[in-house]
């Protein structure tokens, strides 16, 4: 029995490592579950699956939810990512949306946690600290999201000098075949369908405006150590090929499975063993009419910002990262367009400053001046 501590539990990537938790009842106990705000879902999880402690990063949301269940352990506000080093704890799911993830995952490192990590903007924008933390404390990260487990799995095959690229995979979004002209009327409402996968806002517009591949981009080549140039991004919108790994000698091993992400989730906790999951296989008739194409930069700005970003390292996929955040967060207000979105990113990179994100604290900083930076932009499409 694998003991686990689910961190976004009432996200996607939360919500669903809870569906492979309870489907495998005999494998994991939920000792830990951990969300922002949203009370009345946790109290479901809860009554699901019992577990000791329940952390509430919000603390009016806590203050309700300890008068609902009295009974219950329950921590909020800053206390909430040390639940991540309890003795007990063997695995943490680090679910937690946008910048706020690099604070749990530091906690399970620096307790020697194994954490099955869907954030990838603590990698984007702390690696250098979190390698620290991996050297020193001796914990470990293996990849939740679809692409990057199914590069950890390929990357198995073969030596790591043997290995001539990494290619990425990316649906292409709602927005694929739009023009520049349509790009710029895409409203909220129409970025938030995805063709393929179902997940939580911001990444769903960031999977149509090409941002989310840009991070993934960053991540594979900090988590596998690759540089910019050994790393391909080609559009696959079935989504059934989640990432590839040609080799030297010609070969390209591929992972493929079904668009759905408990089985990178399943893999994750369950590492090195595989089990029966909820999924099924991949059968030959959704292996017929698989196309893959090169992603359009012109079209979509946010794959050349990232080469761009991942190149110059430092503080520019800080920039590229949180300035993106809050492009998204106005994007959905409906302060400005679809295309406005990499424009707003492409100012905050040109203007922050080119400093070294040595410590919590220069990223806290560089993190700041990118949201600033941001706010400046918006202000002044406004005037």
């Amino acid at each position: 029995m694998k003991n686990i501590a689910v961190f976004g539990s009432t996200g996607s990537i939360g919500t669903q490592a809870l569906s492979v938790a309870a489907f495998h009842k005999d494998e994991f106990s939920v000792k830990v579950i951990a969300a922002n705000r949203n009370i009345d879902l946790v109290e479901k999880q809860i009554e699901e699956f019992s577990p000791e402690y329940v952390g509430i990063y919000d603390e009016a949301a806590a203050v309700e939810l300890k008068k609902r269940r009295p009974s219950c352990e329950i921590v909020s506000g800053d206390e909430v990512n040390e639940l991540c080093a309890l003795p007990e704890i063997d695995t943490v799911v680090n679910g937690v949306s946008g910048f706020a993830g690099l604070f749990p995952l530091l906690s399970s490192l620096k307790a020697g946690k194994t954490v099955a990590l869907a954030n990838k903007e603590s990698i984007v924008c702390a690696h250098k600290i979190v390698n620290a933390a991996l050297e020193s404390c001796g914990g470990r990260i293996l990849p939740v999201d679809s692409e990057q487990s199914a590069l950890f799995q390929c990357l198995a095959a073969g030596r790591r000098e043997d290995v001539k690229s990494l290619i990425l995979t990316a649906s292409g979004g709602m927005f694929r075949g739009f023009t520049a002209e349509q790009l710029a009327h895409v409203t909220p409402e129409m970025a938030l369908h995805h063709p393929t996968w179902s997940m939580g806002k911001k990444i769903t517009i960031d999977s149509s405006s090409l941002f989310n591949k840009g991070l993934e981009l960053m991540e594979a080549g900090w988590l596998f150590d690759f540089s910019p140039d050994e790393i391909k991004i080609f559009i696959h919108p079935q989504s059934i090929v989640h990432s590839m790994v040609e080799y030297k000698d010609g070969s390209v091993i591929a992972q493929l499975a079904k668009p759905d992400m408990r089985l990178a989730i399943q893999y994750a906790l369950t590492y090195p063993a595989r089990l029966p999951s909820q999924l099924g296989g991949v059968f030959p008739a959704l292996l017929s009419g698989l196309t893959f194409e090169e992603p359009d930069t012109l079209r979509f700005p946010a794959i050349g910002l990232a080469y761009e970003a991942f190149r110059e390292g430092n503080s520019l996929p800080i920039a590229y990262n949180s300035a993106n955040e809050i492009a998204v967060e106005r994007f959905i207000k409906g302060e400005f367009g679809f295309t406005e979105i990499a424009e707003c990113v492409m100012y905050a990179m040109e203007r922050i400053e080119r400093i070294e994100a040595a410590s919590v604290e220069d990223v806290l900083y560089l993190d700041g001046e990118a949201r600033r930076l941001a706010r400046e932009f918006v202000r002044s499409l406004k005037i």
